[in-house]
């Protein structure tokens, strides 16, 4: 229990990078998203190729790759391509507005698994979820008024976080009947095959500009990806099959804590420390013990 909420939280932590990386990073968020999703299935194939033949079963991962139907391919492949679309957003909202925008609308998460999560899983809606959701609401309203020229971004950032919600239901549903590193092969591979047939699409609206990193990108790009891709992802996927959906999500409600200190120092993203603030902040993080000591005392009952 204790190692499971410790996972989580070092989960999101890591998580508290994402936001800056995609700032720094100067592609468009769908190419950036591309190449992110590229370079972490490279590496899930190529790693499990060598720890299989380090083994001696070079062709007992070559059957493991063959032995998923169409079906669950098709089912991991969605999947990566909710995460993928969540990303897209997530950039996207980061570029429109600043990384405060972002990952602050990202706290809507919470609010979105407890709209969604009774509906998918179909039981009964829970009043105590909701009321911690809004508990959220208050604290995100709280740490800063929004800016009518951030609307895009916000709208962006809304959206990303109802799609991160339908991602962590559909990856916890799904992810109890595969191991977590093939899963995310498979959800890399189907993300990645689902953005390029979407990006002519989405140049048509948003010219998506330089196809290629340059300078520090590569840089950027590498530990997005190492850790911040294969690393976080592996560790959502063992979480998600240990603790509710609900409570994983409301968790990553301190990412924009981290990310919004982060890019204070890196972007000069200075926001007045006044008492709003500091009550916002409060609320998040309260929100946050209230869910997991309930959990918590949840299972010590069963």
């Amino acid at each position: 229990m204790k190692k499971d909420y410790f996972l989580l939280h070092l989960s999101v932590f890591i998580a508290g990078f994402t936001g800056v990386l995609g700032r720094l990073i100067t592609l468009d968020s769908a190419i950036l998203v591309w190449w992110r999703m590229a370079a972490a299935a490279v590496i899930m194939f190529l790693y499990l190729r060598f720890v299989q033949t380090r083994r001696g079963a070079a062709d007992a991962f070559d059957a493991s790759l063959q032995r998923f139907k169409f079906r669950d391919v098709l089912q991991m492949g969605g999947v990566g391509m909710l995460l993928c679309l969540h990303w897209v957003f997530f950039y996207a909202s980061i570029k429109a507005s600043n990384v405060s925008i972002g990952v602050v609308c990202f706290s809507l998460v919470g609010f979105f698994t407890a709209l969604f999560e009774p509906i998918i899983n179909k039981h009964r809606f829970s009043g105590r979820e909701f009321l911690f959701s809004l508990l959220t609401i208050l604290g995100i309203y709280l740490i800063f008024h929004f800016d009518s020229r951030y609307r895009l971004g916000i709208v962006l950032g809304v959206v990303s976080s109802a799609l991160y919600a339908l991602f962590a239901i559909a990856n916890q549903r799904v992810g109890k009947h595969y191991e977590a590193k093939n899963m995310l092969l498979w959800e890399m591979v189907g993300g990645l095959i689902g953005l390029t047939c979407l990006i002519p699409l989405y140049n048509q609206f948003i010219p998506v500009g330089r196809l290629y990193p340059v300078g520090m990108d590569y840089a950027y790009l590498a530990f997005m990806v190492v850790i911040c891709t294969i690393g976080l992802c592996l560790l959502q996927i063992i979480v998600l099959q240990k603790i509710p959906a609900f409570t994983v999500n409301l968790t990553y409600n301190l990412e924009p804590v981290y990310s919004i200190i982060l890019s204070m120092f890196i972007f000069s993203e200075y926001k007045e420390l006044n008492f709003s603030f500091c009550i916002g902040i409060a609320l998040i993080i309260i929100s946050v013990v209230l869910q997991t000591w309930s959990e918590i005392k949840r299972r010590q009952k069963v």
